[in-house]
This record gives structure tokens, C-alpha cells and sequence, in this order.
């Protein structure tokens, strides 16, 4: 059985002269949390805006399910979702009405019923009538969170999800995706700055510097493969100075 969820190869991105994502391989498999790390303007957010067909590819190749991503678009978004604190849902309507309309547009069966499982898991049952606009930075947060699981998605893609929430909400969140990624044996990509965030929930790293991934591994074990302390130390190297990284031995 192949438990591969997406295949990215030779992935590339390029805007007039400047080259955003530079011929990165990777894959994620199912069960899987990869963390895509890098400074602001490495790339990860161009390569999930490909992932998500937002952005069209300049060359390279991605899979998903083991579909050809060109050819199969509709039916693998169908089973794909996204979060990000900067994606907002719209603020006129209500929690409920958020969630029914994705739902439409993702052709979710039971919908209704959906939903107020979702509200439950969420603790959004009190706020079900109230516009999305008047949440806080919190309840937002898990509203973006219930509409990213809605389709009960194989392959969710998480932007840094939980900037700018307190560390209730965001603990909250990291929980939330570690058990539906095991209990669905769903792959996750997730990007953030917060290294205890990546630590604590992702099984591997990808750091990723001038749209080139220059390392990968274990983001427990990394550091002091690097001779660094702790994960933030080695992203900050990374971020300054990614070819001057040398294995400690």
C-alpha cells in the first residue's frame, strides 16, 4: 500500500527575474506533520499557494493521492484544505452561515450535521449566530480551524495557523490537527516561527532558504546535528547564513 499523500519535484516558481521557490523535492505521508520552516520571503508560502493550485507552477511536478495535480485538479482539492490566520473568512456572515456555504463548495454529505459536530468539537455553539467579524483573534482561529476539516480533507495545508493567538488557542490547535492527523492518517504540511510549535507537533522539518529546502530531519534531533541548542537557534543560522552550516561530528 503507497502512503504517500503529496510528491512535490523539481518545484519551481519564478516572477519576472526572481526566482521564489528554486527546484525543491519533498514528499508527506499519510499519518505525517512536516514543518516547512524558512524566513519571511524563503518561499513556503509561494509553494503552498502552488500546492493549492493558487499559483501556477513555473516547472517541476506535484502529486497528490498519486494524481497529477494538472490533470486531476478538481478531484484532489475536493479532498485538500487549508488554514491561515490571514485567509479570512468573511465577517458579515455568521459562524454557521461560514461553514454551510464551504461546505456547499466543497460538496460536503450530511452538511448540517457536519457542522454541528464540528461547532461541538469546537466550542463554537454559543457563537454559531454570531458574525465572524465580531470574533476574537482566538475564536476566529477555530472557526478557521472547523472549516479547514470540514471535507475531512487527506491533505491539510496549515499557514501559520496560530500567529497571533494567544497559547491557549494555539495549543488548542496543535492538539486539535496531531489527533485528526493520526486518527485520519491525514499528511499535514504546516509553516510557522514558533519552534516549540514545530517541535512539539511536527515529525519532520524542511528549512527552506531562497526557495531552496537546504535542510531536512527529526526537528528534535537537528540541532545539535548542527551544533546549535535548540531549534531556534539553528533556524536563525539558516536564516542568516544557510550555506555555512556544516554537520557537527
Amino acid at each position: 500500500m503507497n502512503d504517500m499523500i503529496l510528491a512535490v519535484e523539481n518545484l519551481r516558481k519564478t516572477y519576472g527575474g526572481v526566482t521564489a521557490v528554486d527546484g525543491i523535492t519533498f514528499a508527506v505521508q499519510a499519518g505525517e506533520i512536516v514543518g516547512l520552516l524558512g524566513p519571511n520571503g524563503a518561499g513556503k508560502t509561494t509553494t503552498i499557494d502552488m500546492i493549492l493550485g493558487i499559483v501556477e507552477p513555473s516547472g517541476g511536478m506535484i502529486r497528490v493521492f498519486g494524481q497529477d495535480f494538472r490533470t486531476h485538479r478538481a478531484v484532489i482539492l475536493a479532498r485538500v484544505n487549508f488554514a491561515a490566520v490571514y485567509a479570512h473568512l468573511p465577517g458579515n456572515t455568521t459562524v454557521r452561515q461560514n461553514l454551510f456555504i464551504f461546505g456547499l463548495l466543497y460538496g460536503v454529505s450530511h452538511l448540517r450535521e457536519r457542522i454541528a459536530a464540528l461547532l461541538k468539537e469546537f466550542n463554537l455553539e454559543k457563537l454559531a449566530r454570531t458574525k465572524t467579524g465580531l470574533l476574537s483573534s482566538g475564536e476566529q482561529s477555530r472557526v478557521h480551524l472547523a472549516k479547514a476539516l470540514l471535507n475531512e480533507p487527506k491533505l491539510l495545508l496549515m499557514d501559520e495557523p496560530t500567529a497571533s493567538i494567544d497559547p491557549s488557542d494555539s495549543e488548542i490547535i496543535r492538539e486539535k490537527i496531531k489527533t485528526y492527523a493520526k486518527q485520519n492518517r491525514a499528511a499535514v504540511l504546516w509553516t510557522s516561527h514558533d519552534m516549540y510549535e514545530i517541535e512539539s507537533v511536527c515529525d519532520r522539518v524542511l528549512f527552506i532558504s531562497h526557495g531552496k529546502i537546504v535542510l531536512e530531519g527529526d526537528p528534535r534531533e537537528l540541532p545539535a546535528l548542527y551544533g546549535k541548542k535548540n531549534l531556534e537557534e539553528l533556524f536563525i543560522a539558516v536564516a542568516r547564513e544557510p550555506l555555512s552550516l556544516h554537520v557537527s561530528v
